[in-house]
């Protein structure tokens, strides 16, 4: 069976009519990771991600002094800029951006880097609590900030190499 041309290539309306479209934005409470979508972008992509960085050490420095202290400092008594640049490349590739971290410093193996630390159950909390004030001070809401809540709670157990004991930060 032949179709007739007009059949293929129906003619078109010269009227445009409206179509409704659904384009999810970063608080969509609908939406989950794909490969087109990692929430790398949703966080405004390298800009966005090194900001949310910032802000994380920003609000560690504000409200965590015990665990700022576990870091490199600078002068001010602030967690240094190197680390807080280390730790939004390591963030771009984590998220679904490029990877960065991985070019200039290999493999993170996050509990090999942390293993010099005693991190207990108080440290993670106060980790926590740093970044969830990061991402109210960053915005970011809805399907991305669950998504993100779950993610950085399991690599913040994760990284657990002690019991209960420990000096408490904060």
């Amino acid at each position: 069976m032949t179709l007739a041309p007009e059949r293929l290539n129906p003619p078109m309306s010269t009227e445009m009519k409206p179509v409704a479209l659904h384009v999810p934005g970063p608080d969509d409470d609908s939406w989950t990771p794909s490969l087109e979508d990692m929430p790398f972008h949703r966080l405004g992509g390298e800009p966005g991600v090194q900001a949310l960085a910032d802000a994380f050490y920003d609000a560690m420095d504000a409200e965590e002094p015990a665990l700022a202290r576990l870091h490199e400092l600078d002068e001010q008594g602030r967690v240094n800029r190197g680390t807080r640049e280390r730790f939004g490349l390591f963030l771009m590739g984590w998220l679904g951006g490029p990877q960065h971290y991985m070019q200039r410093h290999g493999h993170p193996r996050l509990r090999m880097r942390h293993g010099h630390l005693p991190v207990n159950v108080d440290h993670r909390d106060a980790w926590l609590r740093s970044m969830r004030r990061a991402m109210d001070a960053r915005g970011v809401k809805g399907g991305v900030r669950r998504f993100l809540d779950q993610r950085f709670a399991e690599v913040a157990d994760f990284l657990r190499n002690t019991e209960e004991g420990g000096p408490a930060p904060g």
